[in-house]
């Protein structure tokens, strides 16, 4: 008999940056993993892959029948135009939930993100109760799915933990990213902890690893048993050399970096008065 505490566990948004990076890790979790994204994905041993626009109502649906468990990384994770934002994002994670609830699923990790948070200034240290200042249409996207999901929660009973995942990359690539800076190992724990915590209800938690400068609180994170095992000091020899904002631009003063002025992405004809 397996140990593994899920019989099957949905990993949204498996073909992307982050999702490649997890799906080897969420196996461990669950008897049967079951990956998911809108794009082509590689087979792996018994991974069930399976290609979904979140969109579909219905194909959502289907994907999320039989889990007992969701990592929901899919959508958009970069600012785009919000009709685009809204299909996946919004739309997408609208679905995902429905799926949810009509299928007993007791428990979602969702990639939520630091641009929930990102017109608050870097001088600022953030509590996740915080008032939300997302930085553009993404991360208005991401303030929808921590409503959404604590409605849920509310109504129907489906614990979530939200994670404003920070910066996940292998190293920090720019100043900005020494106070952000979430290592894949850190990252892998943080989603593990949020699977296996018991009784979290409704908890939103920051990303980040124990960086020497951070703008945000990590209790929450704390409490579900995570306790970051990398920093951003270990690339102190070479973070001189990495990229900086413009002293006094809003990349420089914002938490969200350049998030913060990207957009708009189209330009309408001018208004006759």
């Amino acid at each position: 008999m397996s140990s593994r505490p899920f019989k099957r566990l949905l990993l949204t948004g498996a073909a992307g940056a982050l999702g490649r990076v997890l799906r080897p890790a969420m196996r461990g979790h669950a008897s049967v993993l079951r990956v998911s994204d809108i794009q082509p994905m590689e087979e792996s041993g018994s991974d069930e892959v399976v290609v979904c626009d979140l969109a579909d109502k219905a194909g959502t649906d289907a994907l999320v029948a039989g889990c007992d468990a969701i990592v929901h990384l899919g959508g958009i994770s970069v600012e785009r135009p919000f009709e685009e934002i809204i299909e996946s994002n919004i739309r997408g994670t609208f679905h995902l939930y429905e799926g949810a609830r009509r299928h007993g699923v007791k428990r979602v990790v969702f990639a939520s993100s630091n641009h929930v948070v990102g017109f608050h200034p870097q001088s600022e240290h953030l509590q996740t109760d915080c008032e939300r200042r997302p930085d553009g249409y993404y991360g208005i996207s991401k303030a929808f799915g921590e409503d959404l999901s604590r409605f849920y929660f509310d109504r129907y009973g489906i614990e979530t933990v939200c994670l404003r995942i920070g910066s996940a990359y292998a190293a920090p690539k720019d100043q900005r990213m020494l106070s952000t800076w979430l290592s894949f190992g850190d990252l892998e724990a943080l989603v593990g902890r949020s699977l296996l915590a018991p009784d979290v209800g409704h908890l939103i938690a920051y990303g980040v690893s124990d960086n020497p400068s951070v703008w945000w609180s990590n209790a929450k994170a704390a409490r579900l048993g995570f306790e970051p095992q990398d920093t951003s000091a270990a690339f102190k020899d070479s973070s001189a050399a990495l990229p900086a904002a413009l002293p006094g631009s809003p990349e420089a003063r914002f938490q969200g970096g350049p998030f913060v002025t990207r957009g708009p992405f189209e330009t309408l004809p001018e208004v006759a008065p």
